[in-house]
């Protein structure tokens, strides 16, 4: 169980860790603040206004001390939501290890450092993609040879669900966003089964129940396929597409927000019967603030519920056979296939990039959404149908100006 979480100073992010793990969660996941993610300092000019705003403000290796202080770096597996300067905040981050006393060859974790989907998506970028691509395959690298219990990336899927796409979209280009890390890392002449077991996933976990758990079906038997026939792994390893799963965001409503708690109920159901195997909920107000201390224990408790009572966890895979579900996997992994044929023909993920045409994808594909929203073909609840006009205000997490001090 791993909540996404960080916010205002490493001293405040770091009592919320220690909160959550207090509470039963099993790993942490870091959010870091928009300066950061682009690589600029709390006090730089262009951080003015944004420190600890949407995450922790992390300038320097004392303040990664201070943001794991107390937590066991040994023990405890660390997840953290970096990208273009993630080589950076990795190096911090394993001297902060290493200064607890613990084994390199023993820490886990995952980094994010998927910038493919930073162009396609997101938009946090600072370098070309080409020798943005550099800094990632360093950092496979290493990690294959240095770090051999630590994810060095995290192919994210999520991003581009958010950003607007279908599921099939999401699912074809972050599985062809991790086909090119593979294509470059090869190239280092570093052997597939080396660095390939290593290799995680990020996915959006949407509304649309069956859809998803479809998605996640097709995409572990995609990547086995791929490791297999295109690139010839023979460890069996490097064949399981291990993903990490967050409820989708977008789908979160500031109109009747305790709304939000059934939707990532239903979410995070999917994601568990996919075969996720690490898991985010979000809370219920984070379509206003970042999460209160209240709402973040709620999304948790909808995990160990899941876990702990629903019995979805007992099998693997509680939906294979099911003529539906089978059906709804061929298809999405016909259309995921046609999107990555698409793509090779571009000569790979980076040309596709450079004509604009994953992100012209999603743009439309998000437009159509939109469209229908608003025609009220797609519904929403509390949005274009069951709509309240009084709605009780929620008390809400605010963060003090005086962190940028």
């Amino acid at each position: 169980m791993r909540q996404f979480a960080g916010f205002a100073t490493a001293e405040e992010a770091n009592k919320r860790y220690r909160y959550l793990l207090e509470q039963g969660q099993t790993g942490l996941s870091v959010a870091f603040d928009l300066p950061t993610l682009m690589g600029y300092d709390a006090d730089h000019p262009q951080s003015l206004g944004e420190v600890g705003k949407c995450g922790v403000a992390i300038s320097s290796l004392a303040d990664m001390e201070t943001l794991f202080a107390e937590i066991p770096l040994g023990e405890v597996s660390v997840s953290m939501t970096i990208n273009s300067p993630a080589p950076i905040l990795w190096a911090m981050y394993l001297v902060v290890a290493e200064k607890q006393g613990a084994d390199w060859k023993k820490v886990s974790g995952t980094l994010q450092n998927d910038i493919l989907k930073e162009y396609i998506a997101q938009k946090e970028y600072i370098y070309p993609p080409r020798p943005s691509m550099r800094l990632v395959t360093d950092s496979i690298v290493f990690a294959a040879s240095q770090t051999p219990r630590f994810n060095p990336i995290s192919i994210s899927g999520y991003h581009i669900r958010e950003a607007g796409s279908t599921a099939a979209q999401e699912l074809a280009f972050t599985l062809r966003d991790g086909m090119e890390y593979v294509d470059w890392v090869l190239e280092r002449g570093v052997g597939i089964d080396c660095f390939a077991p290593r290799l995680s996933f990020f996915f959006n976990a949407h509304n649309d129940f069956f859809e998803e758990i479809a998605k996640y079906r097709a995409a572990r038997r995609m990547w086995a396929q791929a490791m297999k026939d295109r690139y010839g792994a023979k460890d069996e390893r490097s064949w399981k597409l291990r993903f990490h799963a967050q409820t989708a965001g977008c789908s979160l409503t500031w109109q009747q927000p305790q709304n939000n708690i059934v939707r990532t109920a239903l979410q995070a159901m999917a994601a568990v019967i996919g075969g996720c195997q690490s898991l985010h909920t979000n809370s219920l107000d984070e379509a206003y603030a970042l999460p209160s201390e209240h709402a973040a224990t709620l999304a948790l408790r909808t995990q160990q519920v899941i876990a702990s009572e629903s019995g979805v966890t007992a099998t693997p895979d509680p939906f294979g056979g099911s003529d539906y579900v089978e059906r709804l996997t061929d298809e999405m992994e016909a259309a995921a296939n046609e999107y990555i044929r698409r793509i090779d023909e571009m000569d790979g993920m980076i040309s596709a990039i450079e004509r604009n045409y994953p992100q012209s994808e999603i743009a439309r594909a998000s437009y159509e959404y939109q469209s229908a929203v608003e025609r009220g073909e797609s519904v929403i609840v509390g949005v274009n149908r069951f709509v309240e006009q009084e709605e009780q205000p929620i008390d809400l997490l605010q963060i003090d100006r005086s962190v940028e001090l």
